[in-house]
């Protein structure tokens, strides 16, 4: 009889299908909107529910803060081996549908509501632009990731800010604890870029590992941090100016390298058409 039932288990497996079959990609894209929605459970409980219950444990904050903001890192390896994984091996046929609302999790819904609960929390935030500010961030994940859907563009590209670099550096501009009025056009700023025609390399080979080495550096900067480490503040700090830098920096590098393309394409044509 176990026999008989192990055939009949072996059967149903085979009869189920494609759709409902899960890779190992598809496991990591699950692991990636687990680490999303645990950021937001943090944000929660160690941050919003503290504010708003008259707490005064300023170090249950900075952990909690410091461990939402490494679980939106971990998301972000998730996302980073799902693809590595699927080109390597496969991805079932809901592997684009499952990244796609992973992401929407992870870096549309976490960071925009860390965007929120800063403007509930901090003491020269106003709480109602800054809702309006997480808003425009959900939207611009969304616009983006829609767009992504839809629009092929040439290998090894992407079309504006990548949703993880972008949460990133919008978690990393509230981190820096600028004033309000600076802070909220950063984010803003954030939003455009993940919406915008900038194109942005892929993270492969060399790349891959600068980011991934990038990531788990930055972990060990939000534990030093939490852990109140010896310059462990100025580490932080410094972390999240170079991650906001860099969001500023690559675009102005790709601007400038279209419209050198430009240029080199009409000295081209002029010179074709007098030769």
């Amino acid at each position: 009889m176990p026999e008989a039932d192990e055939d009949s288990d072996a059967d149903g497996a085979e009869d189920m299908p494609l759709s409902m079959r899960l890779s190992i990609a598809d496991t990591l894209t699950l692991g990636n909107a687990t680490c999303g929605f645990m950021a937001v459970y943090f944000t929660t409980t160690g941050i919003l529910i503290p504010h708003l219950t008259g707490s005064e444990e300023t170090g249950m904050a900075r952990h909690s803060a410091a461990t939402a903001v490494i679980l939106m890192l971990m998301a972000a390896i998730f996302d980073l081996f799902d693809g590595l994984v699927a080109r390597k091996l496969r991805s079932s046929p809901m592997g684009a549908e499952l990244d796609n609302l992973s992401d929407l999790i992870s870096f549309g819904l976490a960071p925009a509501y860390f965007v929120l609960v800063y403007g509930m929390v901090a003491d020269d935030a106003h709480q109602r632009v800054s809702a309006l500010a997480a808003i425009v961030v959900l939207l611009a994940v969304v616009l983006r990731l829609a767009r992504f859907s839809c629009v092929t563009l040439k290998d090894g590209m992407f079309q504006g800010m990548p949703s993880p670099f972008g949460a990133l550096t919008v978690v990393s501009i509230v981190l820096l604890e600028l004033p309000f009025v600076p802070t909220l056009l950063a984010i803003i700023g954030v939003a455009w870029l993940m919406v915008s025609r900038v194109e942005y390399p892929k993270p492969r080979g060399i790349l891959a590992v600068a980011m991934l080495s990038w990531i788990v550096g930055a972990m060990g900067l939000l534990a030093a941090w939490a852990f109140d480490a010896p310059g462990g503040q100025l580490l932080l700090q410094t972390g999240c100016a170079l991650q906001v830098v860099l969001g500023a920096v690559i675009p102005l590098f790709a601007t400038a390298r279209r419209v050198n393309t430009f240029r080199d394409n009409r000295r081209e044509a002029r010179a074709a058409q007098h030769p």
